[in-house]
């Protein structure tokens, strides 16, 4: 039931518009959409029509199950597919196994105790665990501002936290590992070349752009060539694979992710290389995919090219994402201040770059001790 901020003022306030979507006593989705002007005056309206809706279509007794149906419902237009598609994901194997047919009412502390404590006896890692509550109270949250419960009984658990787990440790390559990796994936594509096949260059391309820019897999997949221009590179649009049916592509996971980066020099040439080779493909356009033309390179593909080139290349293997975490650290361990990177990574707050990369930064206690015993 978000509010949106629209372009235009009235007597110097910023116009909004109020949407809630929501279930009708019928069991139909429909909608209610107004626009006013004010911060202040948007969440009155927001509150305003909330009772009118309540009133409307009174709350009733329902069950989790139902509850849940009616929030994917009601969030589908709201939130990108690929975020309520892991939303389900969860709820179905974390949740509703064991509370889908409790009714709300019923669903207490002693309840919810139990569903904790089987949670903690799973064979599953504290990220997880932590997910499957934030999902939980995200859903409860919602009942709430529904008024089909007056309050949230989760809080009372409070989240899962470490018992000592040792948190694994980030994986990424050094500039020298990547140097070999991308130069067995370079030989690869050489080779393949030679046989016939132009194809094997685009995972080369892939891993890459990975490395040198720290995009997302999904970004990467959503590159199209028209987004890359006079050495800068442009992040529009992202592609999942994990959604069912066919590939779904979406605008980026915020708006701060829709970005333009200035491309290095080894990057520059590699793209501008792969261009030619793509320009010699019959109905060859700038809609084209940079890594795999009319469609995107798959994922599984992807995985077993970067073990392969791991182990041809004589370096550990990481996770595909793990190249994003590679870029982070090369900058960070080279003064790139945390700004600069969180631009670059697409990221909404700097803090959440802080939270996942500052132990990626060298420690500078000596040198900062240094300067302050120069002040006497």
């Amino acid at each position: 039931m978000p509010i949106y901020k629209m372009n235009g003022r009235r007597d110097g306030k910023q116009k909004y518009r109020v949407r809630i979507n929501f279930i009708d006593a019928l069991g139909k989705a429909r909608q209610v959409d107004r626009v006013t002007y004010g911060s202040d005056e948007a969440k009155i309206l927001e509150l305003k029509l909330l009772q009118e809706i309540r009133h409307e279509a009174p709350a009733k007794r329902i069950t989790l199950r139902e509850l849940f149906d009616e929030y994917c419902e009601v969030r589908k237009n709201e939130i990108r597919e690929s975020t309520l598609d892991k939303f389900k994901r969860i709820m179905e194997y974390h949740i509703m196994p064991e509370l889908e047919h409790i009714k709300l009412e019923k669903l207490d502390t002693r309840l919810l105790a139990q569903w904790k404590l089987n949670m903690e006896n799973k064979d599953i890692s504290l990220h997880t665990k932590q997910a499957a509550f934030s999902v939980f109270r995200t859903l409860l949250n919602y009942a709430v501002k529904m008024e089909h419960i007056s309050k949230n009984p989760l809080v009372r658990i409070g989240n899962f936290k470490s018992s000592g787990e040792i948190k694994k440790e980030m994986d990424f390559y050094t500039a020298e590992e990547f140097k070999k990796f991308i130069s067995v994936a370079r030989q690869n594509a050489q080779e393949a070349e030679k046989r016939g096949f132009l194809s094997e260059w685009d995972y080369y391309v892939f891993f890459a752009i990975a490395f040198y820019t720290g995009l997302r897999k999904g970004e990467i997949h959503g590159l199209q060539w028209k987004d890359i221009s006079k050495g800068y590179l442009s992040v529009k649009r992202s592609v999942t694979q994990k959604l069912k049916g066919e590939d779904r592509e979406t605008p980026p996971k915020n708006t701060a992710s829709i970005r333009t980066l200035q491309m290095p020099i080894p990057l520059k040439k590699i793209l501008d290389e792969h261009k030619k080779r793509w320009k010699q493909y019959d109905g060859f356009t700038s809609s084209f995919k940079v890594c795999g033309g009319t469609k995107s390179l798959r994922d599984t593909s992807i995985e077993n090219h970067n073990k392969k080139f791991a182990q041809l290349a004589g370096v550990k293997k990481i996770r595909i994402h793990d190249f994003r975490h590679s870029h982070v650290s090369l900058l960070a361990n080279s003064g790139i201040n945390i700004q600069e990177i969180a631009r670059r990574l697409g990221h909404s707050k700097i803090e959440m770059t802080w939270n996942t990369y500052s132990h990626l930064y060298p420690k500078e206690e000596e040198k900062a001790v240094e300067i302050l015993n120069k002040i006497k």
